[in-house]
């Protein structure tokens, strides 16, 4: 299959696995949740990872992967309760901010200079999350920032922009992994993964051991949510095997929009067309940075 349908299909299913967490899993801790995201995936993917076999790596390429997964764990704690406990549409847009993070840490700590199209880019994320909040603003421009000061308020806005500022160090630390098996995308997936699930398990489990058998045992649930994310993966390292890393990840951040949609269908979400409005500049600004 082409890169560009399997980077729809990777989108579509992260936030297919955003919603169903939310629909059906809202009793579960922020814990279990990470659990049943990493955890279970990962027992999904090692039989895939059997099947393709990993290559001799040099100990520079653990050293990559032992910074990037507490980083990750965290992010994804972070992720489940800011979806659990507030709207889609005031939590997953701010996903956009990871590649402006990596654009300003890279412009602080690397003297990297951004482009003109690089600027407007970060210029229409940062205009799509004023859109998102737009119902704070009034007529006078004294008003005029408080949708900016709406992000700070809402709790869930303010986990999502951690995440996204805990991602741009994770993209860094898993690019730095890649460059040592750099024509094995999927084999590299399914062993990052695997090891995430490892971790969590073995983790959360040491703490709360029935918190494993519950998971194992939470019947469509917890499974639907752990295939959604093992398909995700696997389409985004599938996608990501014939094309640019940017182009594939601008599109997978569609996956802000499928979720703005699937909040308004499942869970009568208000202002759809603002929030899409504003998602859809958000995902633009992505594509400007990202594709130079």
């Amino acid at each position: 299959m082409h890169w560009f349908p399997l980077a729809l299909i990777c989108a579509l299913s992260l936030a297919l696995a955003d919603s169903a967490g939310k629909k059906w899993l809202a009793d579960r801790g922020a814990d279990e949740l990470t659990l049943i995201r990493f955890g279970l995936p990962g027992l999904l993917l090692l039989p895939l990872l059997g099947y393709l076999g990993l290559p001799e790596l040099p100990p520079r390429f653990w050293g990559w992967l032992a910074a990037a997964m507490p980083l990750e764990i965290f992010a994804m704690l972070l992720y489940v309760r800011a979806i659990r406990d507030s709207p889609l549409s005031e939590t997953l847009p701010y996903m956009a901010f990871t590649p402006v993070f990596t654009v300003v840490t890279g412009w602080l700590l690397l003297g990297e200079t951004v482009s003109r199209q690089g600027l407007l880019g970060i210029l229409l994320v940062v205009a799509g999350a004023w859109g998102l909040n737009l119902d704070r603003a009034g007529r006078h421009p004294r008003t005029w920032l408080a949708p900016f000061a709406a992000i700070v308020d809402r709790r869930g806005s303010r986990l999502m922009l951690m995440v996204a500022a805990i991602y741009s160090v994770t993209a860094v630390l898993g690019k730095g992994a890649l460059g040592y098996m750099p024509d094995q995308a999927m084999v590299f997936g399914a062993l990052y993964f695997a090891l995430l699930g490892g971790l969590t398990l073995v983790f959360f489990g040491a703490r709360e051991p029935a918190m494993i058998r519950r998971a194992l045992l939470g019947g469509p649930a917890v499974w639907s949510v752990a295939v959604l994310m093992s398909v995700m993966v696997v389409t985004h390292f599938l996608a990501l095997a014939q094309t640019a890393t940017a182009y594939m990840i601008a599109v997978k951040r569609t996956s802000i929009l499928f979720g703005i949609l699937l909040g308004a269908w499942l869970f009568r979400e208000r202002r759809l067309g603002q929030h899409l409005a504003a998602g859809g500049l958000m995902v633009s600004g992505v594509a400007l940075i990202l594709v130079e």
